[in-house]
């Protein structure tokens, strides 16, 4: 927890609303520390960028993908480059190669790979060199978590790093996937590159925005900050209003006490719509909880604009300026009175030219088939703004993987979109499908409820530093990519600024919108007497032996061991027997393009002769007989050690125990 002094952060939030109100003139020129500040600076996205500039991605997309007429949905996404350079002794992969002014904000991979170099202005030494994984793994000296980390088996880079000319980005190994997020400024604008050696002397800088990542809710209002308390209660049916408010000024704050004993309670959060209106114009309408990030129900995590607390406080940190009037209020589409209390925090704004309304809204789709997949679109929008990031949720009756597909973002009339992703969880900054939780200043995975990918699943990512301007339109899909031919039910808010007058594709939710679906129950295999393998005792091990969630497997899981091994390394695993005699014994395995042939022994006996757990395909084998062992009585072992690989397979010499049988032999 950071232990910044309370005058640190009055001086950080002074600077960040004096920051959105100076011009590009005033400013100078960008410079790594001018970025490091809007890294957090919540009250600079209410304003349109000055100096301008374009936000785009380089990133690893199958570029067999040439138009929604041809491969529109391939996705053979990794090890994708612009081309590869030889150098003396090694190749480089490029990842990245842009004309400046500009600045690199974002570089994420799922996989990070040999050494990352980033040569800028045309130099041929590196302006950083280090290992990829390092870099992005918060391990580099002086760019620790949360400036760069892995979370979820994703690993980010928040650095900025501007130059004045020209950037390129490689790595010297290229199986990897990756995103590049960048900046191009107008031309003609100065912009100061950047210097390994700034890390050091920015210091106090980067310190600064840690802290301020790592506990926003810490920063205080300024000191001509108005609080505004409300509770109402709200009738099926009908709308309350919790504020008018006169302008011009900002809400900088807006909490909602929601449950103080912290229960999820999703029929309520979900049927109860919040809506803003600044200046006459509908800028919010979204589902209570959905519009604070962690829909459905209450999921408690904190990013830098909104956070959920464990014991039921939901918060936003969002400025949403106006310049004459706004009102904000609850409705009720739900069946039940609905209380709700709070305060709204606002603020003096001095309204310009460039000033943006703050937007929210929501969608939502049932019973969504997967197949065939389709780009399903979080935003279309209309006018002059800057995207500012999504909230997704997601209803999955299988444990197979809902996310392989692309985002796919527009900008001022684009053809092809100038952000092409490799999946949707590594839009959200993790990878793998990995169920964990985690919770991050810009992105955060609040719920997945399991086993797998099964149930309900939320996911947010903010755009700050990394926001998305456009002058005209702006348009964002989302490929609908599943493993598994199913149904889904599919729900997102869209969060964007936009000059007044600018139009959207969303429409207002009707109640049978809000509600909350039940999940089809999902059907769990469990084989009668089995002994999982996910269950057993490791008593030795080489690589990674862990439980994986698997269709068709007892219990829905097995023991997947994986992670470097080779010929001759050994797995032991210890299970239990209740009484000691002799006794048959079947196993049941899976076999995978990726699996060796290893040499199965129970209590140091060779069961037969090795097995080869090869197969172009994820397979469960069926019971498969080992032979009879006399047993005794508590642990006994069984054992598996490497001995080759089928010509066939990759070799990477993985096995997969889903479970044990024994039948006593009479």
């Amino acid at each position: 927890m950071s232990k910044t002094p309370a005058a640190v952060w009055l001086a950080i939030a002074a600077i960040a609303v004096l920051a959105s109100w100076v011009s590009g003139a005033e400013r100078g020129p960008i410079t790594t520390k001018a970025l490091l500040a809007e890294m957090t600076d919540l009250a600079g996205m209410a304003e349109l960028p000055s100096p301008h500039f374009t936000c785009k991605q380089f990133s690893s997309y199958d570029r067999a993908a040439k138009s929604p007429r041809e491969n529109w949905f391939a996705n053979g996404d990794c090890g994708q480059y612009l081309r590869v350079e030889a150098r003396p002794g090694r190749k480089e992969h490029v990842m990245m190669d842009a004309e400046g002014p500009g600045a690199i904000v974002r570089i994420w991979s799922a996989n990070p790979a040999g050494v990352l170099r980033i040569y800028l202005d045309g130099s041929e030494t590196p302006a950083l060199e280090a290992t990829m994984s390092d870099l992005l793994g918060g391990k580099f000296p002086g760019l620790p978590r949360p400036i760069a980390g892995e979370y979820s088996k994703g690993w980010n880079l928040y650095f900025p790093i501007p130059y004045a000319k020209h950037c390129k980005v490689t790595s010297d190994q290229g199986n990897f996937y990756y995103h590049v997020n960048y900046r191009t400024y107008a031309r003609g604008t100065l912009v100061e590159s950047f210097r390994v050696e700034q890390i050091a002397a920015l210091a106090r800088e980067i310190q600064a925005a840690i802290a301020r990542m790592e506990a926003p809710e810490k920063a205080k209002p300024g000191p001509e900050a108005q609080t505004q308390p409300f509770d109402v209660t709200v009738a099926p049916g009908q709308s309350a209003v919790l504020a008018v408010l006169s302008g011009p000024r900002a809400i900088t704050r807006f909490g909602v006490r929601w449950r103080p004993s912290g229960d999820r309670d999703e029929p309520a959060l979900r049927s109860t719509l919040l809506e803003m209106t600044c200046d006459g114009q509908q800028t919010i309408q979204a589902p209570l909880g959905d519009f604070f990030g962690t829909a459905p129900g209450l999921n408690p995590y904190q990013s830098l604009p909104l956070g959920v607390t464990r014991d039921g406080a939901l918060e936003s940190r969002w400025v949403m300026p106006w310049k004459n009037s706004a009102e904000l209020r609850l409705r009720n589409l739900g069946q039940a009175p609905v209380a709700v209390r709070g305060t709204l925090v606002t603020e003096p704004y001095r309204w310009t030219d460039a000033t943006m309304l703050f937007f929210a809204k929501w969608r939502a789709a049932f019973d969504f088939p997967t197949d065939p997949k389709v780009d399903w679109n979080y935003l279309t929008a209309k006018g002059q703004g800057v995207f500012a990031g999504v909230a997704f949720s997601i209803d999955n009756p299988v444990k197979d993987w809902w996310g392989e597909g692309d985002e796919k973002i527009y900008v001022d009339g684009e053809t092809f979109p100038s952000h092409f992703g490799t999946g949707t969880e590594d839009y959200y900054g993790y990878a793998w499908c990995h169920p964990l939780l985690f919770t991050h200043a810009y992105h955060n995975q609040t719920r997945c409820d399991g086993p797998g990918n099964y149930g309900r699943t939320s996911v947010n990512r903010w755009h700050i530093l990394d926001r998305i301007p456009f002058q005209r339109d702006v348009r964002f899909d989302m490929e609908i990519w599943h493993w598994k031919k199913c149904k889904v039910n599919l729900a997102v808010t869209s969060y964007w600024y936009a000059r007044p007058g600018s139009t959207d594709a969303f429409r207002a939710p009707a109640p049978g919108d809000v509600v909350v679906r039940p999940v089809p129950e999902l059907p769990i295999l469990k084989v009668r007497g089995a002994i999982e393998g996910e269950k057993m005792r490791i008593l030795q091990k080489t690589g990674r032996p862990e439980p994986q969630d698997w269709d068709g497997t007892s219990e829905g899981r097995h023991l997947w061991w994986h992670d470097g091994q080779k010929p001759g390394d050994v797995l032991v695993l210890g299970f239990p027997v209740a009484k000691a005699g002799k006794y048959k014994m079947t196993a049941q395995f899976l076999k995978a393009v990726d699996y060796g042939i290893a040499q199965v022994a129970i209590n140091g006996v060779n069961a037969g002769q090795p097995i080869d757990f090869y197969n172009n395909g994820v397979i469960v084998t069926g019971p498969v007989d080992l032979g009879s062992f006399d047993l005794k009585q508590g642990e006994n072992t069984i054992s598996f050690t490497i001995v080759g690989a089928n010509p066939k397979a990759v070799k990477a010499y993985m096995v997969g125990l889903d479970y044990l049988r024994l039948t006593p032999v009479p």
